[in-house]
């Protein structure tokens, strides 16, 4: 091959190289800017996270300093969310079959 095939072929190389680094720091400063504004709503929300709410209620005495009554009380209720919603399942469920069943008719 003639000499200059080898310095086009060199040239090329050099200049696909140089692209190539172009390409990646023009990336690789996009990237930063992204990561940077990820990391300032991330500490938005940290913040938010951080403050206090004032409006909240004060936390009641734990469960085993209290009566048995109130520990009785709040199982009950609790037992009976979880009975209302196994029947709202339920429910929806047989409302569906029966959407299901007319469905060919």
């Amino acid at each position: 091959m003639p000499w200059w095939v080898w310095v086009l072929l060199v040239v090329f190389m050099l200049a696909m190289i140089a692209a190539g680094l172009v390409y990646a720091g023009l990336h690789g400063l996009r990237a930063l800017r992204d990561a940077g504004e990820i990391g300032a709503r991330l500490s938005q929300r940290f913040e938010a996270m951080g403050e206090g709410n004032e409006a909240q209620a004060p936390c009641d005495a734990p469960l085993f300093t209290q009566p048995l009554d109130a520990a009785r009380e709040r199982y009950v209720d609790a037992h009976a969310d979880v009975i209302r919603r196994q029947e709202a399942k339920r429910r929806r469920h047989a409302e569906r079959w029966a959407v299901w069943r007319r469905f060919n008719d």
